[in-house]
């Protein structure tokens, strides 16, 4: 809707400009969006220094409130779809950026060849290395071309939360090293001419001799596999709150779902690139056998995919409410609840990780009795003060029936809280 809205735009605000969003114009959606958010940005902090309201909902607070609520609720929706609009782009796009990435590293890697080869000679590893790094660059490129609407190449590291997966970029990253070094050996293999120095290659092979780097594969795609159970299952229990992303970002490796940086995947990535670095460095310097991992870095490695997979199974949680009271505003008298008066729900977990834009928190529902009531955005410069993370606050609608009623939180992700009992009164 919202690409199609910026097509029938563009003719009045001229070709390709504002928030155009077609094909052939890359710049457009994600200028769109930015625009977008700015708009409601500015609504947002036009509202909450009370600018902006209609005369017949200024006389009351709760009309005012509700105003306000749906206003920014039906704004956050357009934005939404715009950031949904300028994610597919960005994702058609990164298969040709990618694809300039690879075939720009296997350019460097001619280019440092060369220069290291003035005085010392070309030599037949450096001919091999080239071709197995034509070979791999090859096969990524046709990786980008049959997934070129699903992010390229990178396709396999973007989780189905469309953000990163920090366990199947290290996976990856450390099979396509493997991957390189046998097609270097294959590669000498197949240009010796002589019996002892094919023998010398083949047994460069030996698993005694890259039983190092062969455990550290294993262990990290088998985390990989594990990490996306792990998800999964947290997920079905309840005991795990995902929301998706508009579009993956290069943050997602380092971060959590909330963009806050992550110690464990911070750890991990870190471990896993100096071994890489090192591992890359000892084939460079013995092109005739596989990189001999010390072990002591092996276990390094280990433990910080330990560490990780230790992560993964602690993060997380499910909302809880702890208790709930009558919401009392300077000057009210203290009574019971009773219908029409706001709720304060107290608790943890309400808002997920990576929801706190407007578009995710107006989907939160308080389900008092039998009705589902939508929690009011009470906007404040800078963000929100209703909902939060830890307090909500609704009204009671009419239609609950006065008596013993269960109140429950229904979080952005779909999530369910406990059943709290509440005593309305007429």
């Amino acid at each position: 809707m919202a690409v199609q809205e910026a097509r029938e735009g563009a003719d009045a605000e001229g070709v390709h400009e504002g928030g155009c969003g077609c094909g052939d114009c890359p710049h457009g959606a994600r200028e769109g969006h930015r625009r977008a958010v700015a708009a409601f940005l500015r609504r947002r902090d036009e509202f909450a220094a009370g600018q902006g309201l209609p005369a017949a909902v200024a006389y009351s607070p709760s009309a005012s409130r509700q105003w306000v609520s749906e206003e920014l609720t039906q704004r956050a929706e357009a934005v939404a779809e715009r950031g949904r609009a300028e994610g597919e782009m960005w994702l058609t796009r990164l298969w040709l950026r990618t694809l300039c990435t690879v075939w720009g590293a296997v350019f460097a890697l001619l280019l440092g060849e060369a220069l290291t080869a003035i005085g010392a000679g070309w030599t037949t590893a450096r001919t091999a290395a080239l071709l197995a790094a034509v070979v791999v660059a090859g096969a990524l490129t046709a990786a980008c071309w049959f997934h070129r609407a699903r992010g390229g190449a990178l396709a396999p590291v973007i989780g189905e939360d469309h953000r990163m997966s920090t366990s199947r970029a290290v996976a990856v990253c450390w099979v396509l090293f493997i991957g390189y070094a046998v097609l270097l050996l294959a590669a000498r293999l197949a240009a010796a001419s002589d019996h002892a120095e094919r023998d010398a290659l083949i047994s460069g092979l030996d698993l005694a001799r890259g039983a190092g780097v062969v455990t550290v594969l294993a262990v990290v795609c088998g985390i990989a596999v594990l990490v996306r159970r792990v998800v999964g299952l947290r997920i079905l229990a309840q005991r795990l709150q995902k929301v998706p992303a508009h579009r993956p970002r290069a943050a997602d490796l380092l971060t959590d779902d909330s963009g806050r940086g992550a110690f464990t995947d911070i750890q991990y990535v870190a471990v896993s690139a100096v071994a890489l670095a090192f591992a890359a460095v000892r084939l460079s310097r013995r092109p005739d056998q596989l990189p001999d991992l010390p072990w002591g870095l092996a276990v390094v490695v280990l433990i910080s995919a330990a560490t990780y997979l230790a992560g993964k199974y602690a993060e997380g949680g499910r909302a809880v409410i702890l208790s709930v009271v009558r919401a009392r505003e300077p000057g009210d008298l203290d009574g019971p609840i009773r219908t029409g008066d706001d709720i304060e729900i107290r608790g943890t977990g309400f808002v997920p990780p990576g929801a706190r834009t407007a578009e995710r928190l107006s989907r939160m529902v308080v389900r008092i009795g039998a009705v589902d009531v939508h929690v009011p955005l009470v906007p404040v410069t800078g963000g929100f003060r209703n909902p939060t993370d830890t307090v909500l606050t609704v009204p009671v609608p009419a239609d609950v029936e006065p008596g013993s009623v269960d109140v429950q939180v229904v979080t952005a992700a779909g999530v369910p809280t406990n059943r709290y009992t509440v005593q309305i009164t007429e």
